[in-house]
């Protein structure tokens, strides 16, 4: 589908999926899994993206985000290149680390930010790497954790999530947690990751 200029419009909420190419790993240890997560908070505060969620997997990882004036493209653009020239030069390799294309998908707010949310947040309990929603509460790889206030990223917009569940803090993330608790026994929902909502793809 060709994109369009509203499509990538300065406050569009995207669900956004990048892959490995042919389905390999993106990260190989925890350096990695900290340079990736360090450069998205770096290019989401210099550019002024939003993110809400996001969860780092071995092969592929997913961001929910709100885009800046300079769009989607910029902030995409930033973060998988300079990541893979950095991921390169470590592991001395050559090449492309990404898919061509990451996946993005124009999101309605209502209903599907807070389900997005919580779908992101499960991921790594989904994939096994971690056994219970308990453990996905220490888990550093997903911004589950952030929200939790057990780690602390400024870039991450906590309070925005919260906010959607009331004014109280420890009565929000009460309502947050019950919700991914709720979700959790959920499984794959497709219509979260593309069913009839694909609006646009990225290069």
């Amino acid at each position: 589908m060709p994109r369009g200029a509203r499509l990538d419009a300065p406050g569009t909420l995207h669900h956004v999926m990048v892959r490995g190419i042919e389905g390999n790993r993106i990260v190989d240890d925890d350096e990695d899994r900290h340079y990736f997560v360090s450069r998205m908070g770096k290019v989401a505060a210099e550019t002024g993206t939003s993110i809400y969620a996001w969860a780092l997997m071995t092969n592929h990882a997913h961001i929910l985000l709100r885009s800046a004036p300079s769009g989607l493209s910029t902030f995409m653009s930033r973060l998988l290149t300079g990541y893979a020239a950095g991921f390169n030069r470590r592991h001395s390799r050559h090449g492309h680390l990404f898919q061509n294309r990451y996946k993005s998908i124009v999101c309605e707010e209502e209903p599907y930010f807070l389900k997005l949310v919580s779908y992101i947040h499960l991921n790594p309990l989904r994939a096994g790497l971690v056994k219970s929603v308990e453990e996905l509460e220490h888990y550093p790889w997903s911004g589950h954790a952030v929200i939790m206030k057990r780690i602390w990223h400024a870039w991450q917009d906590r309070d925005y999530v919260l906010a959607c569940f009331g004014t109280l803090e420890g009565l929000a993330g009460k309502a947050y947690l019950d919700l991914v608790v709720d979700e959790s026994g959920l499984g794959s929902q497709p219509e979260l990751t593309g069913g009839g909502l694909i609006r646009s793809m990225g290069g």
